[in-house]
């Protein structure tokens, strides 16, 4: 496949990495090169199969319009935009193009929603807080991930209503911690990614996966078809 990558920051990197380990031609555009998606022309997407977005809040938002607009399938991985999914879901039907996003690309963590689903079920008479630690650069807190989580929790008898406190230190890659606290015990499920490598190659499969569909994806509600 013929992979554009937007975004040359830590995890853009990566995500070339992983997709030319994988066998695929890459090319990649930094900030820069690519301000209000002016390289996302349709002769450009045209050259392409598959993008691959991990960039900014700031900038997804002209990505997906440009991409979508040229019928082109993107995998978007930024977080900070899903208050125009509607929108960029019925784009994506219109113009016959194809949409995989996700707050989180790393099969543990789409395992790590799935056991908070059955604890909310179950744990009746705890109390549900999530605490999550990301790197000190990272833009947006709570983070994507926390946000579904407790979203996750919201569908649920007994785990609507949990808080997230968040925190931003050094270099932390990813901790999502979610515990239970009860009268006389507590439960406590951890998911810690020690390296962005694990959102890259979630990511590349999701491109590969995405390159025969069409129409707007949640990367948690076919992860089992992909990973």
């Amino acid at each position: 496949m013929r992979i554009l990558v937007l975004g040359r920051g830590k995890t853009g990197k990566l995500v070339a990495e992983v997709a030319q380990e994988r066998g695929h031609s890459v090319h990649a555009l930094d900030a820069d090169e690519n301000h209000n998606a002016r390289s996302l022309t349709p002769a450009t997407l045209a050259r392409v199969e598959a993008v691959i977005d991990f960039t900014t809040p700031e900038a997804v938002l002209p990505n997906l319009r440009a991409c979508l607009s040229a019928g082109a399938k993107i995998v978007v991985g930024t977080t900070g935009w899903y208050g125009h999914l509607a929108e960029m879901r019925a784009l994506a039907e219109r113009k016959n193009g194809a949409l995989l996003y996700g707050t989180n690309f790393s099969f543990g963590v789409q395992l790590l929603y799935r056991m908070a689903s059955v604890l909310g079920q179950e744990a009746r008479g705890f109390r549900f807080h999530i605490d999550e630690t990301h790197h000190i650069s990272k833009k947006d807190a709570p983070s994507g991930t926390a946000l579904s989580l407790q979203s996750v929790l919201a569908a649920t008898p007994f785990g609507a209503g949990a808080e997230i406190t968040s925190h931003r230190e050094g270099e932390a890659v990813g901790l999502h911690r979610l515990e239970l606290t009860g009268a006389e015990e507590r439960i406590v499920v951890e998911h810690e990614a020690t390296s962005r490598r694990a959102f890259a190659v979630g990511a590349v499969r999701g491109a590969e996966w995405l390159s025969t569909r069409t129409g707007c994806h949640d990367f948690h509600d076919v992860f089992t078809q992909i990973l």
